[in-house]
């Protein structure tokens, strides 16, 4: 992959994925500009880019700023449109907020592109949830489409939204639909953005963490493995239109992965429990990715095993927990 002297835009850049993302492509040496609006609820965080922060533009914007994304789409080889609300809860119970991000603002960044810069190359980050409750598994991009939640369905409204501007107005678009994505720089002061997270942050706080359920399945995506997906699919011409599931190396019950981090930890313990009323009624049951389309269409499969990507995972906020808290 080569992206020396590219002009990259990443929305929500100073959360988790995007910082990962960009870290990489600074590496690569391209000209990086991060988009995010640091508001608390959210994952940006200045930690996530310390590192780096002297090689990227930072601009502290709202992706539902139009004027704000008309300017900084000016000019740009690559859209990596990351931004969003990713908490299930928050968007039911404050479904216009996730309404503005997951969906309007997706058209307003669209329309900025068609007008003002319709050469870009946009890849968009969707989720596994537009799914709804598996009919099969593994689940294929063929698999029926049906949100258990406000932020599903908005999410699948901004997917629709780059699709349909791919094909109408030639804004190439592809789609990652992620998966349970983990590693550093990802929110652990609550759930919002990961259950895996407030795992991780009792852990190290000495404290129980709570599995709720236990048996459901899951696959995990490493952060470093979901970044190399969004580089390939943004310079593979085949994946313009296209939309594509990414998982993990592998699947496992939510008690197993709490066995595993525990065993990688070295101590810790942890309390099953049943699912609260108001989660059970969006919780999806058993879920895990179909991703051969990926694999075959652009060479892509995670690299990074389960048990190494928690290590580093641990690592990472043992260093820094201060900064996340």
């Amino acid at each position: 992959m080569n992206f020396s002297g590219a002009n990259v835009l990443i929305t929500g850049g100073a959360g988790f994925i995007g910082s990962n993302l960009a870290r990489t492509l600074v590496h690569m040496q391209a000209n990086v500009t991060l988009v995010d609006s640091f508001i608390p609820e959210y994952g940006g965080n200045l930690e996530n880019i310390a590192d780096i922060r002297d090689k990227i533009t930072l601009n502290i914007a709202d992706v539902r700023d139009q004027h704000a994304m008309r300017y900084l789409v000016q000019g740009k080889d690559f859209l990596f449109n990351l931004a969003g609300q990713t908490s299930h809860m928050d968007s039911m119970t404050d479904p216009f907020t996730d309404l503005e991000i997951n969906s309007r603002a997706q058209l307003f960044i669209l329309e900025s592109c068609r007008l003002h810069n319709p050469g870009i190359r946009i890849v968009f980050a969707g989720t596994r949830q537009i799914y709804g409750k598996p009919d099969y598994l593994p689940v294929d991009e063929k698999h029926a489409l049906r949100p258990v939640d406000i932020n599903g369905i908005n999410k699948l409204a901004g997917e629709w939204y780059h699709l349909l501007y791919n094909t109408v107005y030639g804004i190439r678009s592809t789609i990652l639909r992620l998966t349970n994505t983990y590693g550093p720089c990802m929110r652990i002061k609550d759930a919002r953005q990961t259950f895996v997270g407030i795992w991780i942050r009792r852990l190290l706080e000495g404290q129980p963490f709570e599995v709720w359920g236990g048996e459901q399945l899951r696959d995990f995506t490493y952060v470093d493995d979901c970044v190399t997906a969004l580089l390939l699919a943004a310079q593979a011409p085949q994946a313009c239109g296209k939309v594509y599931n990414i998982g993990g190396d592998k699947v496992v019950s939510l008690k197993e992965l709490a066995d595993i981090l525990i065993a990688v930890h070295g101590s810790g313990n942890y309390l099953l429990k049943e699912f609260p009323a108001e989660r059970k009624k969006i919780d999806i049951g058993d879920y895990y990715s179909q991703d051969e389309l990926i694999r075959k269409e652009l060479g892509w499969a995670p690299q990074v095993p389960l048990e190494q990507g928690l290590a580093t995972t641990l690592n990472y906020y043992t260093r820094h927990l201060k900064a996340y808290l």
